[in-house]
């Protein structure tokens, strides 16, 4: 391959990949490690696609040395984890886990000595059950352990982490997992989902704050915002379009970098929007300006009026706000249902960009495509649509950066197949193919891609100083 074929970025452009702790670590159980919610949801009976759980997952604790290699040899500037809160802190709060600090410590080390800059995510969705117990996201008590716990993880690793990120799409913990039920820990909520909304918010500042007194770290959040169209100019259509703005993106955007909370949100929560969760310096605290934000990004969502009451939010939960997705792209989907769209991820970010002029730089921390992965008769896997989608979705950020949006560094999901959530074991996201059974790890076409793509950036970039 040529670099001509390659997407190209700016120089000083950084190229990483992400995993996050409970979809790939397994040892589920081993060396003090405490429960977490999506032990809990796994493990009931309907909860995932074939009862599947996260207890091996790809086994990352025991084979980190080899999936570090491998980072290596792909040539990434830096590695994307997160951090399982009770592998360091088995029951959320309380002692340490001596063995699970340790763990980190081996992971940390063997990255630098790697030359692979660690990024740190400290909550991608595995809170430690014990706090579930006890309310949750759904209780401010749950936002000041999360404090102490990255106050915890700051003091033990920053020595040699400097990028963290306090909390990975809040909106899926919040909205996903307490009012559609579809993730831990699987509830169907009104306003105790945007009670964890706001907690998660609360949490987020508080985790700056410790961040902050901890040293001099690059501190950021990661969001899942979506590009999201109205079905058609209808006065109901564009009214949709406002309460899925709200609901996906309005409830973080606004109260981290305009400081006040969403516009709209009457008209999608109607009395459930303002609880007595919201204390008087709560906008202030969430709002303490990032050095980045980070951006999770996979398809943009077209929506339409749909029966809505607003004004009777008794029994609803609080995705029901009046909208149904319909899909008029008329593009290839991945294997997740998701239509392949990569001008709306540059609308996005163009978008985000002009209405937030507080905006702090941006990192595209997730990106990446589930595809229909088989191994061909050469032992290879040859996914030529993921390359495709990783090509043309660099391409995009590459407009959004030539239009002005000032984005630092991407992150492709994921370096390894792994435990999708409650979608199983089916969908495979990875660079490299892990087999579940053996947990061989073979590199994909887009593996060698992605290496190639990297290394035409350095010899690119290098030339033009």
């Amino acid at each position: 391959m040529t670099d001509q074929v390659f997407p190209v970025l700016p120089a000083g452009f950084r190229f990483g990949a992400a995993t996050a702790a409970y979809q790939i670590e397994g040892a589920h159980d081993e060396d003090g490690r405490g429960p977490s919610v999506w032990d809990t949801f796994s493990h009931t009976p309907g909860r995932t696609l074939g009862g599947a759980t996260g207890d091996t997952a790809a086994d990352h604790y025991h084979r980190y040395r080899e999936d570090v290699a491998l980072l290596r040899d792909l040539g990434v500037d830096g590695y994307r984890f997160s951090i399982s809160w009770p592998r360091l802190l088995p029951a959320g709060t309380g002692p340490a886990n001596p063995k699970g600090l340790d763990f980190y410590d081996r992971l940390i080390d063997e990255l630098l000595a790697a030359g692979i800059e660690p990024c740190v995510t400290l909550y991608h969705w595995d809170l430690p059950q014990a706090l579930e117990d006890r309310g949750g996201w759904r209780v401010r008590e749950t936002a000041e352990a999360f404090a102490a716990y990255t106050a915890l993880a700051a003091e033990r690793y920053g020595d040699r982490v400097r990028r963290w990120i306090t909390l990975n799409e809040p909106y899926c913990s919040a909205f996903v997992g307490h009012a559609e039920g579809r993730h831990a820990p699987g509830t169907r909520e009104g306003r105790g989902a945007l009670a964890a909304a706001h907690h998660l918010l609360v949490g987020h500042g508080l985790a700056v704050r410790a961040l902050r007194a901890s040293g001099d770290h690059e501190v950021g959040i990661t969001l899942n915002l979506d590009r999201i169209h109205a079905a058609s100019d209808r006065p109901e259509d564009l009214a949709a379009l406002r309460r899925a703005e709200t609901l996906h993106n309005d409830v973080w955007t606004e109260p981290l970098f305009a400081g006040r909370y969403p516009e709209h949100e009457a008209e999608t929560w109607a009395g459930q929007a303002d609880g007595p969760w919201r204390l008087p310096d709560d906008l202030r605290l969430i709002g303490t300006p990032l050095d980045f934000v980070g951006l999770n990004y996979y398809r943009p969502i077209c929506v339409a009026a749909a029966p809505h009451q607003a004004d009777d939010p008794a029994g609803r939960t609080a995705v029901d706000i009046g909208v149904a997705e319909v899909d008029p792209y008329g593009t290839r989907h991945t294997t997740m249902g998701w239509p392949v769209v990569p001008s709306a991820f540059t609308e996005l970010l163009r978008d985000l960009h002009a209405r937030h002029p507080r905006l702090p730089p941006v990192w595209i921390t997730e990106n990446g495509s589930a595809e229909a992965d088989t191994v061909a008769p050469d032992g290879q896997v040859h996914d030529t649509d993921r390359i495709g989608y990783l090509a043309d979705h660099l391409r995009a950020v590459a407009d959004a950066i030539a239009a002005g949006v000032d984005v630092r560094g991407y992150y492709v999901w994921s370096l390894l197949d792994n435990f999708e959530w409650a979608r199983g074991y089916e969908q495979r996201f990875g660079l490299i193919r892990v087999d579940y059974d053996t947990q061989t790890r073979t590199p994909k076409d887009s593996y060698r891609w992605y290496r190639d793509l990297i290394t035409a950036h350095r010899a690119r970039t290098e030339e033009t100083r």
